[in-house]
């Protein structure tokens, strides 16, 4: 063989071997998956890698199945935000999805970052069963991930997870402790009185507003409360919020006196808090008595990992 046809084969074997591209979506199931580290407009390098066929001559791999429509999808992130570690990926219906359609749905549903994680139906508290799947990782979000969401073929969202932030409220001690970027700190807060305790167990915070109007008839409470309420941060679908209480202004680190909320002091601390937390942040209840259901907000955390996985329709 002469030099310039080994020169020229050794050329082709380095370029092929540059245009192999790895990138893993987690789709229905458990699966390890990495960021997509492509990009760039097409060119050579977009080549599919080859494999032997007959006679040694180089095919082809086949693409990925392309993915179908899926009408009447949304997703709980919008596309560029960043939320906490805790954030669930949510993606609900308009119908209910019936069972012998899940698996089929899963598939349809992908998640580019690098991270173990698996979808799971989850019975939203204020939709049908079958309205609702999350895509929930096996441990919390590690600060900095990039995460690509696709449902379906029209559907993309990108977002970044921030910084670790976690509140554990401890309802015995009436003592809340803040968690973030390596330091802590106690904040007196003041739950649920006893009959009308706070939710225990792990919550995500799904949204916050700087006012918001609460009245007791909506939870059952009758004509107990009816005002605006400040810096509140919102925990469930039943309406449990961490917010201003002025009782927290007496009460806070003694006693439980609210009507199931967190309530913080009306100076600094309610808007501190309410200041720092992002859409996806931690609150754990401890010390409390009923656990949060699944659906009543973003309460994927407080099932087990082998619990989890086995709500998926691929398991």
């Amino acid at each position: 063989m002469t030099a310039g046809l080994r020169g020229r084969r050794g050329r082709l074997a380095r370029a092929w071997s540059a245009a192999a591209v790895c990138a893993l979506a987690l789709a229905g199931c458990s699966a390890q998956a990495r960021a997509d580290g492509g990009g760039g407009a097409a060119g050579q390098g977009d080549r599919p890698a080859a494999t032997a066929g007959p006679a040694g001559k180089a095919r082809p791999k086949p693409s990925a199945t392309p993915l179908k429509s899926l009408p009447g999808a949304h997703i709980n992130i919008a596309d560029g935000q960043t939320v906490g570690v805790g954030m669930p990926v949510s993606v609900t219906f308009d119908r209910p999805i019936p069972v012998a359609e899940r698996a089929d749905v899963e598939r349809q549903l992908k998640v580019t970052a690098k991270a173990e994680g698996s979808w799971g139906w989850v019975k939203d508290r204020n939709l049908a069963d079958g309205q609702r799947v999350d895509f929930r990782p096996h441990s919390y979000w590690k600060p900095g991930t990039a995460v690509t969401v696709r449902a379906g073929a029209g559907i993309t969202r990108h977002f970044t997870v921030g910084r670790s932030f976690v509140a554990t409220v401890d309802v015995r001690t009436h003592f809340m402790t803040l968690e973030t970027a390596g330091s802590s700190r106690r904040v007196p807060i003041t739950a649920g009185a006893p009959g009308m305790d706070t939710w225990n167990g792990t919550m995500v915070v799904s949204d916050k507003a700087s006012k918001v109007f609460m009245d007791s008839k909506t939870v059952g409470y009758g004509d107990q409360y009816a005002d605006y309420y400040y810096y509140a941060v919102h925990l469930t679908a039943s309406g449990t919020y961490l917010h201003q209480n002025p009782k927290a202004n007496v009460y806070g680190g003694r006693q439980n006196v609210t009507h199931g909320c967190v309530g913080l002091a009306t100076g600094g601390p309610a808007k501190r808090f309410f200041d720092e937390v992002v859409p996806g942040d931690v609150v754990k209840v401890v010390g409390s008595r009923d656990t949060v259901a699944v659906g009543n907000g973003y309460g994927d955390w407080n099932l087990s990992w082998d619990q989890w996985r086995a709500t998926s329709a691929l398991t």
